[in-house]
């Protein structure tokens, strides 16, 4: 008697196609993501990224804003981008599910009011996750940390304005080592990423000259320089 392969009859099975979005903030000086506690199986209880099916008359962008809004005010997002799809046959179980991953990212100082099953989770100490959703977060994190190097994606973690040495914290925390401030303003000021604000805040508590406060130029993604790469100071 013949017996259809494995993989024949994986290929028999219907697949299906749903949205993720890894949202990354700086949050406690820690690069946290967005997850939401599952209430069903499979993975009952796992951690989750924010998601669901394709609508039959949505496109991955569409979709990708409904499934976010049930979890978080998608107007506090200051980016969004396409990840990439994960289509492995068996990340789901037993069904074939094909989900496109995307990245958004939420600025330090917005706090947006989430549901009591969602709450952010640091990226280095990632709680038991569903299906493939750690892997999706880390290629979320590494997708950031390279546009650090060579675009302006940092205007999308800050506030509107801020010192050096907030900035440097942020870029510390989303590449996972620290920045040296000097070395930071200067890059970015040659590339015409920051400015200016005409602005001091108070100084600390030792005194010294009030800090100035700075801006991104454009809140806009903006490729800089495309073959920059920001290394660890060990490994410049």
């Amino acid at each position: 008697m013949h017996h259809p392969s494995t993989a024949a009859a994986d290929g028999d099975r219907d697949t299906g196609h749903e949205v993720l979005a890894a949202v990354l903030r700086i949050r406690e000086d820690r690069l946290q993501v967005l997850l939401w506690q599952r209430a069903q199986t499979p993975d009952l209880h796992s951690w989750a990224l924010p998601g669901g099916r394709l609508g039959a008359a949505e496109d991955v962008e569409t979709s990708v804003t409904r499934q976010l809004s049930e979890k978080v005010d998608v107007h506090k997002l200051s980016h969004v981008e396409q990840l990439s799809v994960f289509s492995d046959p068996h990340r789901v179980p037993a069904q074939r599910l094909v989900a496109t991953a995307f990245l958004g990212l939420v600025p330090c100082d917005v706090d947006p009011e989430l549901p009591a099953d969602t709450r952010w989770h640091p990226v280095d100490g990632l709680p038991t996750t569903a299906f493939d959703h750690e892997a999706i977060v880390l290629t979320a994190r590494d997708r950031l940390r390279a546009k650090l190097s060579y675009s302006n994606i940092g205007f999308a973690l800050a506030p509107p304005e801020f010192t050096v040495s907030k900035l440097r914290r942020l870029y510390s925390a989303a590449l996972g080592y620290r920045v040296a401030a000097t070395n930071l303003q200067r890059v970015l000021s040659r590339r015409g990423v920051l400015e200016a604000a005409g602005r001091t805040v108070a100084a600390g508590p030792n005194g010294g000259r009030p800090p100035a406060l700075f801006r991104f130029t454009s809140r806009d993604l903006r490729i800089t320089d495309p073959f920059a790469v920001l290394r660890p100071p060990h490994q410049a």
